[in-house]
């Protein structure tokens, strides 16, 4: 594997695939032959970490679904700009100027919450009923990785900074 070499579970796929779409996602200016890499290497990567967790044969194909759920929406709202993409435990929520782009969100399959005022994902298996807390105090218990601008841009000239 050239991506996923350095992930143990399959919250850091998925935080390191969104990292990677956002870099290098073609309506990103990225090139397209390597985001097919990282879709291609992203499903080997998820089986490869679901197999060291020994879960059941049932376990790892629902955790390989999931998995590709989430890959799917990343990949349909990495582009959008204006908002930060966020994996708070085993939901996405999105937040910033998302009023722009709430079609798009909307078509991904992400639902608004409102007393939040943030847009989320997540897969049926994870349905839950309100709890009541905000997002901060849903960061603080379940973690959160995120890209902000600053991070992107970053990681964009240190690319810049390798091809030289």
């Amino acid at each position: 594997m050239q991506y996923f070499n350095q992930c143990a579970t399959i919250e850091e796929v998925k935080a390191l695939y969104k990292q990677l779409a956002k870099q290098h996602h073609p309506d990103n200016g990225g090139d397209t032959d390597i985001m097919q890499a990282i879709n291609a290497e992203y499903s080997f990567a998820c089986a490869f970490v679901l197999k060291e967790q020994e879960l059941s044969d049932d376990e790892t194909s629902k955790q390989m679904k999931i998995s590709e759920e989430y890959r799917q929406v990343i990949e349909k709202i990495v582009k959008l700009q204006g908002i930060v993409i966020e994996l708070v435990g085993q939901w996405i929520w999105v937040t910033g100027n998302t009023y722009a782009v709430k079609d798009q969100l909307k078509e991904a399959g992400l639902f608004f919450a409102s007393k939040k005022a943030a847009w989320y994902y997540r897969s049926e298996e994870y349905k839950t009923r309100s709890t009541g807390k905000n997002l901060d105090e849903i960061r603080g218990k379940y973690g959160s990785e995120r890209i902000d601008k600053e991070v992107q841009v970053f990681m964009l000239q240190r690319e810049a900074l390798g091809r030289i």
